[in-house]
């Protein structure tokens, strides 16, 4: 999505015109997911796939026709089409694709609604935009965000009020869908703040971890009272370096999108964390240590008051089981655990 974005930032300073085309629905062996983007400028550029390429030609012209003509479409391909043939997706599968031209976007300044997407987005701040696919209101807009106003071009009042009123659940809920409201299909794309990996402990496995991280989408935060150990030419991989002690790290920063990694192998700092986390609604736990250590630590978590429900929620001996002996193996099953995790393949 960034990519995205700072494609069509620079190519919109340059004076192009853009028009953007989303995935909104797909069914069956669809190649790409939902909301995934692609944007195509009036001088031919393109940046993002909405297909991995087998309807990216089709999607091309019909971005090209909105920039001409200043309204939106919303495109179906699947094998019941027959342009689906002509489009290469004859494979199986459908794919629904709203294509519309771009306003100008204030990443800074500007108060529209995909200024506003923008502005969140590059904040790492929730948000949810909503986007009218059928009926007298297509392309109009919403965009709804916890601590903002509310940011809409949509003159149908009873709309409006509707998609607010469900946009908690749509924030809640986390997943991008195509919604019936008002009898009108809507489509939400839900940005809740990005997955976020918090690391306790400036150690060799950190450093390995934050950049495996950062290839994967994932914000990371380092955490050790000692500054001299978490010091940005060490981590220049990680987005925030917290010289503090763990428990005071964590205050105010656990929520659904967090993963809470324990790593100094010193139950003087690693307890203080997990008697915080493993609480909390973070969706991952995990501490370094053998199957003894995680054993007696067991007993001091729970002599501290954690609940055996608590317990059971953290992952040790950490990492997926791939025999990692180095810090960057280590590291590496650290992350393939927590990516298993957030694709819903392991608890």
């Amino acid at each position: 999505m960034r990519d995205v974005i700072d494609a069509v930032l620079r190519w919109q300073e340059r004076g192009e015109r853009v028009a953007m085309a989303t995935v909104v629905r797909t069914l069956g062996s669809s190649p790409r997911g939902l909301a995934a983007k692609m944007a195509v400028t009036d001088q031919g550029n393109i940046v993002g796939s909405v297909s991995g390429g087998c309807i990216e030609g089709a999607v091309y012209d019909a971005c090209q026709h909105a920039l001409k003509t200043g309204t939106a479409a919303l495109l179906h391909f699947g094998v019941a089409d027959e342009q689906a043939w002509e489009v290469g997706l004859a494979c199986g599968g459908t794919i629904d694709v709203f294509v519309a031209p771009l306003p100008r976007i204030d990443a800074v300044h500007g108060s529209d609604c995909t200024s506003t997407v923008v502005q969140r987005l590059v904040a790492q701040q929730p948000v949810v935009l909503a986007t009218v696919l059928t009926g007298p209101a297509t392309g109009q807009q919403l965009v709804v965000a916890p601590d903002v106003d509310a940011r809409s071009d949509m003159p149908d009042d009873t709309l409006r009020d509707a998609i607010l009123t469900n946009a908690g659940a749509m924030l809640a809920d986390g997943a991008h869908g195509v919604r019936a409201i008002e009898g009108i299909d809507v489509f939400v794309e839900v940005y809740p703040p990005p997955p976020t990996i918090i690391m306790i402990g400036a150690v060799h496995i950190s450093l390995e971890l934050t950049a495996y991280a950062a290839q994967l989408g994932f914000r990371t935060v380092v955490v050790d009272a000692r500054a001299a150990f978490a010091t940005a030419e060490r981590f220049g991989h990680a987005d925030e370096l917290v010289h503090a002690w763990p428990d005071e790290a964590l205050e105010g920063r656990l929520h659904r999108n967090v993963a809470v990694v324990v790593l100094t192998h010193d139950p003087k700092l690693d307890d203080p964390a997990l008697l915080v986390a493993l609480p909390s609604d973070v969706r991952y736990v995990g501490a370094l240590g053998s199957r003894k250590t995680h054993a007696e630590r067991i007993e001091r978590l729970s002599a501290a008051g954690l609940t055996a429900a608590d317990v059971a929620r953290l992952h040790a001996p950490i990492g997926l089981d791939i025999g990692g002996r180095t810090p960057a193996e280590i590291a590496l099953s650290i992350m393939a655990q927590i990516v298993a995790v957030w694709n819903g393949k392991a608890e």
